[in-house]
């Protein structure tokens, strides 16, 4: 079975969607990743929220942000897959609906990320390349990442 994809400006998320794509967010990046930092950053009323669900519950998520908001370029953060899908390459379906929604939306072709170290042969599966030195951002290893 596959994903059912929607995309919404923060106005229009529901009580139910954001309260559970913070979970996500929360469970991988807090959690799972024993980093505590402020998820919460002021940026979300600024995105576009892509969410992938299944079987009624949102287990892919990104935010989407124009150009001048996280970078020069467009950009797309907080990458996400719920631990219990990982197996069926959801993250390439989700990375694949991203990209698309950034040209559909925003007309832009130069996409920019802050990509964790561990996943550049992901990012760079989907085209995009090492732009920067490895930099630590809350004690994790990440570099700079552009799609042209």
């Amino acid at each position: 079975m596959e994903l059912k994809w929607k995309i919404k400006p923060f106005e229009a998320l529901t009580v139910d969607e954001l309260y559970d794509l913070l979970k996500l967010r929360s469970e991988i990046f807090v959690v799972e990743q024993n980093c505590v930092y402020l998820d919460i950053d002021g940026k979300d009323k600024k995105a576009l929220h892509l969410i992938g669900e299944y079987d009624g519950k949102i287990v892919a998520y990104v935010r989407l942000f124009d150009a001048g908001i996280s970078y020069d370029n467009a950009s797309i953060g907080r990458v996400v897959v719920n631990a219990n899908y990982r197996d069926r390459k959801w993250g390439h379906d989700l990375m694949r609906e991203a990209i698309a929604a950034i040209k559909s939306n925003f007309g832009k072709d130069k996409i920019t990320i802050g990509a964790q170290l561990y996943l550049k042969k992901f990012y760079e599966s989907h085209g995009f390349i090492q732009t920067s030195e490895m930099y630590l951002e809350d004690d994790i290893p990440h570099i700079e990442m552009q799609l042209n």
